[in-house]
């Protein structure tokens, strides 16, 4: 049976049912985006605020993320799918493996973007950078690691 969701040159392998890894979803990504379609394929700094929602537990885990211009955020492609090894981005028939692409399909769909923290209000931190579906699930939240490095205590 054909997928229509393939391109010419893509291929595929046989997965087993997903074994997700025990992560622990600490939040929402609000972006304006509710297809993939309409994602940019990479975030811009000029692009909107979006708004990263902590669940209320982790509100205290924010203390000093305000020092920082930048932060890294990783989050769950949960709508994308798994199985691709060689993809055709330019859906030219010409492909690249998963590896060597920024796609959203990847066998664990972690994303990761850098982006400007504008404010926090709150357990709410409002962005720009974001290239993920409204409603994403947020895996973890850091300081830019080149701003970190130069704060960071030396190692004794």
């Amino acid at each position: 049976m054909s997928d229509p969701d393939i391109r010419p040159g893509e291929t595929t392998v046989e997965l087993p049912a997903p074994g997700d890894a025990a992560l622990r979803f600490i939040g929402r990504i609000r972006t304006p985006w509710a297809q993939r379609e309409e994602c940019p394929r990479q975030g811009r700094m000029d692009g909107p605020e979006c708004r990263i929602e902590l669940n209320p537990v982790w509100h205290p885990a924010l203390n000093g993320l305000e020092d920082y211009d930048m932060i890294e955020v990783l989050y769950w492609l949960d709508r994308s799918r798994r199985d691709l090894v060689r993809q055709s981005p330019r859906s030219d028939g010409a492909t690249i493996g998963t590896f060597a692409l920024r796609s959203p399909v990847r066998p664990n769909p972690i994303g990761t973007s850098l982006v400007r923290l504008v404010r926090i209000d709150g357990g709410t931190l409002i962005v720009r950078g974001l290239d993920c579906l409204d409603g994403t699930p947020l895996i973890d939240v850091k300081p830019d690691r080149c701003a970190f490095t130069p704060m960071a205590p030396p190692k004794s």
